[in-house]
């Protein structure tokens, strides 16, 4: 068997995809040098031929010896039998109780009783070889929006929270004004608020500003904490005023982080009754996960916020923990415990104003190499690659998102425990949960830090969406998974078949022939909206702002602009649904219209309206591919979050919405359907 072979063939009983389609449908071929790095990446030594066989020849020994090569996805609350290559005494463990669930003796058919929802283990054992397997009791589907908010059709509106202004000018967008948001919009009959991730971003994180890079996804970003309603203290510092159209991060983070210091001095003196017990009964259910990453958050104020360049036996969490200063563990707890009460309480109240789901909440793709999440659980991410994703629609140059990724062998050995941590604690703040790139449970587009080209390794699909579904069971929430890019066939109806929504974008659904799609034809299992953060906004769309962003940049020459331009004036008669000499007399007031109708009166079961484009905001929130060169991240809505229930925009909005039947179940309705 030649070289090439060997590494072709231990490529992929490693799940690396020989090959993938571009989004023109050209073939792209993975070379050695990424089947090396990505084997390498999932802790696979194939440097050499004779290191590649070796690994080989130890692959096909373990998976012979085996008595289950994939982990067990059975139906939870119902015995089944699962077929085992060799003879084997076992046992079974439940995960809630530690118990002895099950035993048998000698035998290839395990009978297996019903089990509760989680993640158990299955003990294997006969002369000579031992196994442990996950057994993996799922629900056949996660829970449906008609489960959870009693109709078949709903809507509501997506904004950038670290956007959101107030009369209160506090500097940065609130959990306070993402309540009181909430609150106008559930008033008009909207079922949901999205936001953008709002996780951990590091304290010491100074130029990080993306939501979508970080530090730790299953904690929260404390520069969303609001001030002035933090419990039982006077007013912690004075108001954080803005200045300009774009938010001053550098400003906001000094100013902010000064005043949650002197308010955790007056936490601590003297505390309360009521909040000591509220703040140990939160640092308590946080366990082990919140110490490590208060310990992360320490260290970062001494070292800065890459791990990797702190003194190496930091790198190790034992050795962290144990030199750790306790106050300021302390500190970095007491602000997660803030968070998480005032993000609570924006659910609550977003409930309390007649939404039938409250918030909608946006997991990340992944964490940043050099933060908490990376830091705190090693032994599960992949080494010497980062995230990404090849040429698309969205970015022609293709992206790396320089984030951590999971490593399929790696993560089945630590029983996934650190994504159902952050599962866990994103889906208990929300009624929806949109899981940014779910592509990545199918396959991840790894690209290596050796320069090698990029390519994708297959996930666990079967095995993450079982455990998606048991996590949004325990939470009650509605899971979108969003579903752009290049998608391998069936995996939207194998995501759908799991009771995942997937994600309608307007823009990009096109028939063969490059036109857009009518109303009736979208999917009915799906949140349909009309752009993301990513693309043009309906008056950015309108004007070609987006057009004029990719020429500004070189992305696109004069030829290319004036053909996009012409294009894009056949899309806007396309969605008018107007001839285009009808079409050119039109405005951006009569596009908004049209769009949100046709969106209306779609099936699908959720439809998201941008905040932007009630406002007729021109630019997107982000431009993938840009960092400097667009205000990424930066803009400030333009009407305060006390004056949005009262815009006419809003107003037409959910009387069209109201109309075609969804947001429907309000007010005393929705409290008794509840």
């Amino acid at each position: 068997m030649g070289a090439d072979h060997v590494l072709s063939e231990l490529a992929t009983l490693a799940g690396i995809f020989p090959q993938f389609k571009s989004l023109e449908g050209a073939i792209c071929p993975i070379s050695p040098d990424t089947q090396r790095a990505l084997l390498r990446a999932n802790g696979l030594l194939a440097e050499t031929p004779a290191q590649a066989a070796d690994t080989l020849a130890a692959l096909k020994a373990e998976a012979e010896k085996a008595f289950i090569t994939d982990d067990v996805v059975v139906p939870c609350g119902k015995p089944v039998k699962v077929r085992i290559a060799h003879d084997a005494s076992w046992q079974l463990i439940r995960e809630d109780t530690g118990d002895v669930e099950a035993h048998g003796g000698a035998t290839k058919v395990i009978e297996l009783p019903g089990l509760p929802i989680g993640v158990h283990d299955l003990h294997l054992r006969s002369s000579g070889r031992a196994q442990q397997v996950a057994v993996i009791a799922t629900p056949d589907r996660a829970p449906s929006v008609i489960d959870r908010a009693g109709a078949e059709k709903t809507w509501g509106v997506v904004a950038a929270l670290y956007g959101l202004s107030s009369d209160r000018d506090n500097g940065l967008g609130d959990f306070e004004d993402l309540a009181c948001l909430a609150e106008g919009l559930g008033k008009k009959g909207a079922d949901f608020l999205g936001i953008n991730p709002v996780h951990a971003l590091g304290w010491s994180a100074d130029e990080t500003i993306s939501p979508y890079s970080p530090c730790h996804r299953g904690f929260l970003n404390t520069a969303h904490i609001a001030l002035d309603h933090i419990p039982n203290l006077r007013p912690a510092g004075d108001k954080i005023g803005f200045t300009g159209e774009l938010i001053d991060y550098a400003a906001h983070r000094e100013a902010h982080q000064k005043a949650l210091r002197a308010a955790f001095s007056d936490f601590q003196m003297p505390m309360s009754a009521p909040s000591q017990q509220a703040f140990d009964a939160f640092s308590q259910s946080g366990g082990d996960g919140l110490a490590e990453f208060a310990v992360f958050e320490a260290f970062s104020e001494k070292f800065g916020s890459d791990w990797r360049k702190w003194p190496a036996h930091l790198h190790s969490r034992k050795t962290a923990e144990a030199e750790a200063d306790p106050q300021a563990v302390r500190f970095h707890m007491w602000l997660q415990w803030l968070a998480a009460s005032q993000l609570d309480a924006a659910q609550v109240r977003a409930k309390n104003s007649g939404m039938a789901l409250g918030l909608y909440l946006d997991l990340a793709v992944g964490a940043r190499r050099d933060g908490a999440e990376a830091w705190a659980a090693p032994n599960t991410l992949a080494e010497g690659v980062s995230l990404g994703a090849p040429p698309d629609q969205l970015s022609p140059a293709g992206q790396n998102w320089q984030l951590a990724a999971y490593a399929p062998r790696k993560l089945r050995q630590n029983r996934y425990a650190l994504l159902r941590n952050v599962l866990a604690q994103a889906m208990r703040h929300c009624g929806v949960l949109r899981i940014d790139h779910a592509l990545g449970l199918n396959r991840s587009y790894w690209i290596p830090d050796d320069g090698s080209p990029g390519g994708y390794i297959r996930q666990p699909f079967k095995a993450l969406s079982a455990i998606i579904a048991i996590e949004a069971e325990r939470a009650g929430t509605v899971v979108i998974g969003e579903d752009l890019g290049l998608v391998p066939d069936g995996f939207r109806d194998a995501m759908a078949a799991k009771g995942l929504y997937g994600y309608t974008v307007l823009q990009y659904e096109k028939s063969a022939k490059g036109r857009f799609r009518k109303p009736k034809d979208l999917r009915a299992q799906s949140l349909a909206c009309f752009g993301t953060h990513d693309t043009p906004t309906l008056s950015g769309f309108w004007q070609g702002q987006d057009i004029a962003w990719w020429h500004k940049l070189g992305w696109i020459d004069d030829a290319e602009k004036s053909k996009s331009t012409d294009r894009r004036q056949q899309e806007k008669s396309d969605l008018l649904g107007l001839p285009p000499a009808k079409a050119s007399v039109c405005n951006v007031s009569d596009f908004r219209t049209c769009v949100h109708e046709n969106l209306a009166q779609s099936p699908a079961a959720l439809v998201a309206v941008q905040l932007d484009d009630l406002l007729d905001v021109p630019d997107a929130q982000n431009l993938p591919g840009t960092i400097d060169e667009h205000p990424n991240w930066r803009r400030r809505t333009t009407v305060s979050v006390e004056d949005i229930a009262n815009h006419p925009n809003l107003t037409q909005t959910a009387e069209l919405m109201t109309k075609a039947g969804r947001g429907t179940l309000c007010g005393e309705s929705r409290k008794e359907f509840e």
